[in-house]
């Protein structure tokens, strides 16, 4: 993910904080550092535990486990 000038290398991170920034930071505007880590920390944890894919139905880490 380090190489210059690829495009793709970026792409899932790009991805991830684009949907952060616009599902979690712009709808609630935390006024303190401390209570934005806590809300993106939460986030997280709803994104990878809880959030349930259009494409697979289930949730990410309860795929990754699957296998």
């Amino acid at each position: 993910m380090l190489r210059r000038g690829n495009c793709y290398d970026n792409a899932l991170a790009e991805n991830f904080f684009g949907i952060l920034k616009t599902e979690c930071i712009y709808r609630h505007k935390p006024p303190t550092f401390d209570e934005a880590r806590d809300m993106i920390d939460r986030y997280i944890h709803f994104y990878n535990h809880e959030r349930i894919q259009y494409k697979t139905r289930v949730a990410p880490l309860t795929l990754r486990h699957s296998d």
